[in-house]
C-alpha cells in the first residue's frame, strides 16, 4: 500500500508486509489507538505472538506502548495459538485481546488481531472504532520507558492446553490405539497435540519454528500439504491433522492420504454433535462454505444462517449462545461450548473423538455423509493478478449481474452477499477479490472435484484472468 496510506483492517485485523508498512512506527500507531479505543483506566489487555519474523519483538513493543497509557499487560511467556489468547481475553476477564500475527499469509507478513472481551474477533463495529483512532503519519511521542514489571508474562498457552485436556476424553483417545499425524506448518500449533495426548499417539512433521514456513504460506489447503499426505499414507496414521500459522484454522487428512477439506469437517462435526452428542443449535456459516450444511440442517430441524466472508461474522453467534457449529472454507471453525473462537486445535480433538466413538476410519464417515446427502466437492483458485485486473473482472460482474452460463450450465441465480456467487442445478461458483491479500478467488462446489475444477477454469477464462490459474 502506498507509503501515506492509513492503517486498514481487513477481513482478520491488520495485516501488511514486514518492513515495508509492517514497521514499529505504524505498530505504535495501532498500539496507541487501541489505548485510545480502550478508553480510561483501569484496562487489562492480553498479548500474544507466534512464531513470525521478530514476533516476540513486536508483542514486547505493543506492550510497552499500552502500559505507558495505563493499560495493565499480560504478555505470553512464549508463542501461543491464537485461540488460546482469545480463551485467556475472556479467562482473565480482560478488555482485549492482542495477537501479533499474520495467520494463514505469506512469511514476509505480519499482523495484528484484536479480541473482544468475549473471547472472539473483534466485531466490525470495534475495529472500525479502533481504525478511526489511527493518528496520521508524523510526530509520534517517543514509547515511555516503561517499568517492565507492570508487563506481567504469563502461562497462556499451557493453561489454555491444561483446559483442552480437561474438556476432552483424553484418556479414551490415548487409549484407542490410533496414531495421528500432526503438521504444525512450522506455526504456533507446535507440539500441542503432543502435548495433550503423548508421543505414543502422534507424529508430527514440520515441528520446528521457522519464520519462512519452509517457503509455503501457513495455510492448510490441499496445495500445501502434500507432504502431509505422504507423511499419513507412509507412516499408516489414523488421520493427518494441519493447522495454519497461528493453529487457528485446521486441515485434515484421512487414512489414504485423501485431503479431507474444512467443508467436510464442518459437516462431520455437525453430524457428530447432532447425533451422538445431543447437541442442538443454528449451523451459521460463511458464503463460500458449503451447501452440504444447508442440507443438513433441513434434515435435522435446525436453523441455517449464511454471513459475508470474515469470521468476525460467525463470533457473535456464539455469543448468543445458540450457535451449534460455524465457520468458513479456509478452516475456521468454531463450535458450542468452546469459545466464540476459531480453534484448530480443539476442533481436531474433536475429529478424533468423533472416529474413536464411532470406530470408523474418517474416509468411512464421510462416505456414510455422501451416501445420504449426495456427493459435495471444492475447488479453490486463488489468482494473483494485479489490482487493476481484479478490480476489472469485479466492476464487470457488477455491471452484467454476473455470468449467464458456467461449463455449460445456465446460471440460476446469483446472490451478491459478498461477491458473485452463481447457482447452478449441482452447485455454485463465487467469484471474489480476498480480504486479506492482493489477490481474486475463484471458487467452486460441484458434485466432483472434476466438474468444480472444470467451472473454475471455465469461469477463469471468461473473465480473461485464465494464465493465473495455477
Amino acid at each position: 500500500s502506498p507509503v501515506n496510506q492509513s492503517i486498514v483492517f481487513g477481513t482478520d485485523g491488520w495485516r501488511a508486509v514486514i518492513a515495508r508498512d509492517y514497521t514499529f512506527e505504524n505498530l505504535h500507531r495501532v498500539a496507541r489507538a487501541t489505548a485510545r479505543w480502550l478508553g480510561a483506566p483501569p484496562r487489562t489487555v492480553v498479548i500474544g505472538y507466534d512464531g513470525r519474523f521478530m514476533g516476540e519483538s513486536f508483542a514486547r513493543f505493543v506492550s510497552r506502548v499500552l502500559s505507558g497509557q495505563g493499560v495493565r499487560v499480560f504478555l505470553a511467556d512464549q508463542i501461543t495459538p491464537t485461540p488460546a489468547i482469545s480463551w485467556a481475553t475472556r479467562e482473565y476477564g480482560a478488555n482485549a485481546g492482542i495477537v501479533i500475527t499474520a495467520s494463514h499469509n505469506p512469511f514476509e507478513y505480519n499482523g495484528y488481531k484484536v479480541k473482544a472481551s468475549f473471547g472472539g474477533p473483534a466485531t466490525p463495529d470495534m475495529v472500525a472504532a479502533i481504525e478511526r483512532e489511527v493518528a496520521p503519519r508524523g510526530e509520534l511521542p517517543a514509547v515511555p520507558d516503561v517499568d517492565l514489571t507492570r508487563i506481567e508474562r504469563a502461562p497462556i498457552r499451557a493453561q489454555y492446553l491444561d483446559t483442552v485436556r480437561n474438556k476432552s476424553d483424553i484418556q479414551v483417545l490415548q487409549n484407542s490405539g490410533l496414531v495421528i499425524g500432526h503438521d504444525s506448518m512450522f506455526g504456533a500449533g507446535k507440539g500441542a497435540f503432543t502435548e495433550l495426548l503423548g508421543s505414543d499417539c502422534v507424529r508430527e512433521i514440520h515441528a520446528s519454528f521457522d519464520p519462512t514456513f519452509g517457503g509455503l504460506n501457513p495455510e492448510p489447503i490441499p496445495r500445501n500439504l502434500q507432504a502431509l499426505q505422504r507423511f499419513v499414507q507412509d507412516n499408516r496414521l489414523a488421520i493427518g491433522i494441519a493447522n495454519d500459522g497461528d493453529a487457528d484454522r485446521i486441515g485434515a487428512v484421512d487414512e489414504e492420504g485423501n485431503m479431507v477439506t474444512a467443508h467436510m469437517i464442518l459437516a462431520l462435526l455437525l453430524n457428530y454433535l447432532y447425533q451422538d452428542c445431543g447437541q442442538r443449535g443454528a449451523v451459521v456459516k460463511t458464503f463460500a462454505t458449503t451447501h452440504l450444511l444447508d442440507k443438513m440442517a433441513s434434515a435435522y430441524g435446525l436453523a441455517s444462517e449464511t454471513y459475508p466472508i470474515g469470521f468476525k461474522h460467525i463470533a457473535p453467534r456464539f455469543v448468543d449462545g445458540d450457535a451449534l457449529v460455524g465457520g468458513e472454507e479456509s478452516g475456521g471453525i468454531a463450535v458450542a461450548g468452546h469459545i466464540p473462537e476459531r480453534d484448530g486445535i480443539y476442533v481436531g480433538l474433536l475429529l478424533i473423538a468423533m472416529m474413536v466413538r464411532r470406530k470408523q476410519k474418517l474416509s468411512v464417515l464421510i462416505r456414510e455423509l455422501f451416501d445420504e446427502f449426495g456427493p459435495h466437492a471444492y475447488y479453490r483458485a486463488d489468482l494473483r493478478t494485479t489490482r487493476e485486473r481484479t478490480q476489472a473482472v469485479v466492476a464487470f460482474l457488477a455491471r452484467e449481474g454476473g455470468l449467464i452460463r458456467i461449463g455449460g450450465l445456465p446460471v440460476l441465480e446469483v446472490d451478491t452477499l459478498d461477491g458473485h456467487k452463481h447457482l447452478l442445478r449441482d452447485g455454485w461458483l463465487l467469484v471474489r477479490p480476498s480480504g486479506t491479500e492482493p489477490l481474486l478467488r475463484i471458487y467452486a462446489e460441484a458434485p466432483s472435484e472434476a466438474t468444480a475444477r472444470q467451472w473454475v477454469e471455465d469461469v477463469a477464462d471468461q473473465l480473461g484472468v485464465a494464465q493465473f490459474v495455477r
